[in-house]
């Protein structure tokens, strides 16, 4: 390593290259402010309880195949609906899901907003903005638990999962529980402003 000094995203990130010297600093991202103006603060799900994520990269990390299975189940059952918003593989098709092509921020904050759950399949991310623009928006996580920096930054505001089958537990769980959860993730209100702080420093 050639460098002074490093600012890792995650605690996950630093410890996927095992590094261990100590000109280094774990530094967390955060959402712009722009994605807390529309924050949604209703502790109440109604009958039907909307999910949603968003990506702009195609990479399969990103975990299109739980996608593909969650339209799938979406197609069985009246409690949920799910949209996906980004990009996404050309040959994946959503049957029972809405699909937003990706939009400009101005719009994804007000996007969000209008959702109760977000979800987010995505592995071995070393920063993950997109579940911090969903915490700022005011909806509650679930994650993969290999999700890398996601768990590092949601923890305390959602809930974990490593299979298909668990991700519909959690969101039964989360279903139930939406009071708890919300108050939760209601309680985060870091901006990217104290990061560039930090980062100055």
């Amino acid at each position: 390593v050639h460098s002074d000094f490093i600012i890792f995203p995650s605690v996950w990130a630093k410890e996927f290259i095992n590094y261990s010297k100590d000109n280094c600093e774990v530094v967390f991202n955060c959402p712009m402010k722009m994605f807390y103006e529309n924050r949604n603060e209703n502790t109440e799900l109604g009958d039907k309880i909307k999910l949603v994520t968003h990506h702009w990269s195609k990479n399969p990390k990103k975990g299109f195949d739980y996608y593909k299975k969650l339209d799938e189940f979406i197609g069985e059952t009246d409690h949920y609906e799910f949209t996906y918003i980004g990009r996404k593989p050309d040959d994946l098709e959503f049957n029972n899901s809405t699909y937003i092509p990706a939009i400009e921020a101005e719009k994804l904050k007000e996007k969000l907003p209008e959702h109760d759950i977000y979800i987010t399949a995505s592995v071995e991310e070393a920063g993950a903005n997109h579940v911090l623009e969903a915490l700022a928006a005011g909806l509650p996580v679930i994650y993969h638990k290999d999700g890398g920096s996601i768990p590092n930054y949601c923890e305390n505001y959602g809930m974990g999962y490593s299979s298909f089958e668990e991700l519909i537990g959690s969101l039964e769980t989360m279903r139930s529980e939406y009071g708890n959860y919300k108050t939760k993730v209601l309680s985060y209100n870091k901006k990217m402003d104290d990061v560039i702080e930090q980062y100055i420093e």
